[in-house]
């Protein structure tokens, strides 16, 4: 069924890639990606692509420099080696932060990501909670915008809460939040902050009552820890039971290990969208859930021309 699929990795998450093609049941694209001895990355594709319909799933996680010369330079690779059609698997959407001018003289680096991609070679992009959905709009290619939500709310639906609120931590996480609290039959709360700088943020109010409730704050990454750890203090002042935390995006930067260490989270769940390279070994309260069977969905479907509008949910 899959003789014309194949299905590459960088070096970013190659585990997930190894799973997605466990899913399918098609071994992993035999590829060389390492570097030249001043640090410039080398790409060999090592095996026939012409005619192929090619997938290459890399994530755009630290260091995000050399993971995006990686793909770009595998999709040139492949291009050159008259691939059919190129799909690029980013589970993690990096330099997405920046999605337009919020200041002046400031760069819209994911549309400047977005034309990098297409101009590389990608005919089409499969991503997974993207940080703002407009982003879909800077390609001028197909995007297949995928959401963890249905892995979440699997593991979710088995846990035994005390009268659960789903809490924001954010104004503009709230149809987010909104969309899980429908789904677990909880209620919803939002926490008002105001950031003073990048990475940096004050909390200033809780809307919504969490006293005498479990809590899960909900958020698409976590990356130095600071506000979501912010919050979970103060959902605790506030007399939340237990404090669970759940992201798609392990981004995990700086302090942040240090700082969800000494946090009252009492679980964090997250996605293999990005590898945590040990440091689930360090904080155990840690559960990762995969997403390499949505992914793998989503490739299947890509490459047989089907529908892929069920899998957004």
């Amino acid at each position: 069924m899959f003789n014309q699929l194949k299905i590459f990795s960088g070096n970013a998450n190659p585990a997930l890639a190894e799973k997605v093609c466990a899913y399918l049941d098609i071994p992993l694209g035999d590829a060389t990606v390492s570097t030249f001895s001043d640090g410039e990355v080398l790409v060999q594709i090592d095996e026939n692509v012409r005619g192929m319909d090619v997938f290459v799933i890399q994530t755009l996680s630290d260091p995000a420099n050399h993971h995006l010369m990686e793909m770009l330079i595998m999709f040139d690779a492949l291009k050159r080696a008259s691939a059919r059609r190129i799909t690029a698997v980013i589970p993690y959407f990096g330099y997405a932060r920046q999605d337009r001018k919020s200041a002046p003289r400031v760069p819209i680096t994911a549309k400047l990501i977005a034309d990098l991609v297409t101009t590389a070679g990608a005919d089409r992009v499969l991503t997974l909670d993207l940080h703002a959905g407009q982003i879909q709009g800077f390609f001028n290619i197909p995007v297949d915008h995928l959401y963890a939500k249905p892995v979440l709310l699997e593991y979710l639906h088995k846990k035994e809460f005390n009268d659960l609120v789903v809490v924001s931590p954010d104004a503009g996480g709230t149809e987010r939040a909104r969309s899980f609290a429908k789904r677990l039959n909880a209620s919803l709360a939002i926490i008002d902050k105001r950031r003073d700088a990048p990475n940096k943020a004050q909390l200033m109010n809780i809307i919504g009552e969490v006293d005498g409730h479990d809590v899960l704050l909900l958020d698409d990454m976590i990356d130095t820890g600071g506000t979501i750890v912010q919050a979970a203090h103060a959902l605790k002042e506030r007399g939340a039971l237990k404090v669970y935390g759940a992201c798609s995006h392990p981004v995990l930067s700086g302090p942040a290990i240090d700082r969800l260490i000494d946090s009252p989270f009492d679980e964090l769940i997250t996605t293999d969208t990005i590898p945590l390279n040990g440091k689930d070994e360090r904080y155990t309260k840690f559960t990762v859930l995969s997403v390499a069977d949505l992914l793998g969905k989503a490739v299947a479907r890509v490459h047989t021309e089907e529908s892929v509008s069920s899998l957004f949910v």
